[in-house]
């Protein structure tokens, strides 16, 4: 860079002049900045509108397109207090009729009350000998039929801590309690087939099963219980059901016994209108919000004559005033975009045509899917579906639900209608995302390839403009330089012939 003097000789503004100078290709450099700042806005909004474009897309259209998203049914009983029911796709609509018999229990001991032979109370470490156990001995769990499962092994040494680890190992939950003195001991499951019993295998034994309070003593008073297990039992439109935990999968529907009762509970299952109803209408908002955005966006007032402030423009304004003239850019950057009113002509397309169910040709207004009419919609809404009768909608909610009737009548024609509706929307959606060499990725609805490889060549070009500038002032720089200092050497000169000719 050349050295920048000021006009100490010349009496010159060389900073001023050499500005004036090097304007033009200042502003060469400052409109190319702008360029790319408002290409950089233009790609922000592309990417918002693609997210959405894409969330309709994959949250909406790749679902409802497949007739297994509206398969939805749902089943009612009469006394949810005694049942409850989960609804499978495979299951029949119809009303049934059921009676809860009994439910499943669990086979449970609660044993009677633990005491030794001092007086003192029993923990975990307690020794049988302490209970006035006296002799090696065994004593059996056994199954409902009676068939030894497992062998506890005890003597005068074995302590409470051992025999909860032999049942355990058994199959059994067991616990001792320490502050009621007793144990506690359950089958892991419930049902019939999971009931046990404790029976002694000899004199020790029976003294072990005595001395824990794992049988009943002779005067019934040390609180011993035992309740077998048992399967729960219902009958379904006659039929009789059993199950060892209450619960029942039968023909697409599975049902939870709460309360045995011999009233006849009515089961009645259904296609869930809601549901179907719900998805429509929350796949229409959805959709009604990005046309209304692309339309908005469309047909945004001009901005001609606008464009992004540079850095001391800014300086002028304060932040709300910056503010608010950006957005006056940004809101009209897809004003008349090509791309933008290709994709909205080709999502309406896709959506007002008529759709082949069962030999007619049906459009959404045969469900009372319909846009307002032209004075009737707001400004940039007027592409947008309303449903008749929906009470979320100010427009239509006075309107008979045909939609809602249609389906509940005959959800068939619904369903096959707005599969094929979404499948098509849902194929017109792909081909404008697909890729493109050079110009789009796969997902993209805009040209993020060609924007991106712009917006670097953009970076390029101000680096080589700037460079040009630096250049070309440094040049003028210098010739100033050069000036100034041939004029400090003429006045250096003038000043020694005047002293040389005897001047002051």
């Amino acid at each position: 860079m050349a050295m920048r003097l000021s006009g100490l000789m010349s009496g010159m503004d060389t900073e001023s002049i050499i500005q004036q100078l090097v304007a033009a290709k200042q502003t060469k450099v400052d409109n190319t900045k702008k360029a790319q700042t408002k290409l950089g806005w233009k790609q922000d909004a592309w990417k918002s509108l693609n997210t959405k474009l894409k969330n309709l897309q994959s949250k909406y259209l790749s679902n409802m397109r497949f007739t297994d998203a509206y398969s939805k049914k749902t089943t009612k009983v009469s006394n949810p207090n005694a049942v409850s029911v989960i609804t499978g796709e495979d299951a029949m609509n119809g009303v049934q009729t059921l009676k809860i018999d009994r439910l499943a229990k669990t086979s449970y001991l609660t044993g009677g009350t633990v005491k030794s032979d001092s007086g003192e109370k029993v923990t975990a470490m307690t020794k049988l000998g302490d209970l006035g156990v006296t002799a090696a001995g065994t004593f059996s769990v056994t199954d409902n039929d009676n068939n030894s499962v497992a062998n506890i092994q005890v003597d005068e040494n074995t302590t409470i801590s051992d025999v909860l680890t032999q049942l355990k190992s058994a199959g059994l939950n067991a616990n001792f309690d320490e502050n009621n003195q007793r144990f506690f001991i359950s089958a892991k499951e419930s049902g019939a087939a999971s009931n046990f019993k404790l029976t002694s295998n000899d004199a020790a034994g029976a003294d072990a099963l005595e001395a824990l309070g794992l049988v009943a003593d002779a005067d019934g008073k040390n609180g011993y219980n035992k309740i077998d297990g048992q399967d729960a039992v219902i009958y379904l439109n006659g039929a009789k059901f059993e199950s060892k935990d209450n619960t029942f999968s039968i023909n697409g529907l599975t049902f939870t016994a709460l309360d045995a009762t011999q009233e006849e509970i009515t089961v009645t299952t259904q296609q869930d209108t809601d549901g179907i109803y719900d998805m429509v209408k929350n796949f229409l908002k959805e959709y009604n919000a990005i046309i209304n955005e692309m339309d908005k966006l469309y047909n945004a007032d001009s901005a001609k004559g606008y464009e992004p402030l540079t850095t001391e423009e800014k300086d002028a304004l304060s932040d709300s005033e910056i503010e608010e003239y950006e957005k006056k850019i940004k809101d009209a950057l897809l004003r008349r975009d090509e791309n933008l009113s290709s994709i909205s002509s080709t999502m309406r397309a896709a959506m007002s045509g008529g759709i082949e169910v069962g030999g007619k040709t049906l459009y959404l207004h045969d469900f009372g899917i319909e846009t307002l009419g032209y004075f009737e919609a707001q400004d940039n809404e007027r592409n947008a579906y309303h449903i008749a009768g929906d009470p979320d909608d100010a427009d239509t909610s006075g309107d008979p639900d045909k939609l809602k009737s249609m389906i509940a009548n005959d959800p068939d024609t619904v369903i096959s209608f707005f599969t094929k509706l979404s499948q098509n929307l849902y194929d017109k959606m792909s081909d404008m995302s697909s890729s493109v060499k050079g110009y789009r990725s796969f997902g993209s609805f805009y040209d993020d390839k060609k924007m991106k490889s712009d917006y670097d060549d953009y970076t390029t070009k101000i680096k080589e403009q700037e460079q040009k500038l630096n250049d070309y002032e440094d040049k003028w720089y210098k010739k100033f330089a050069a000036m100034e200092t041939a004029l400090a050497k003429m006045q250096s000169g003038a000043s020694a012939v005047t002293s040389l000719l005897g001047g002051s």
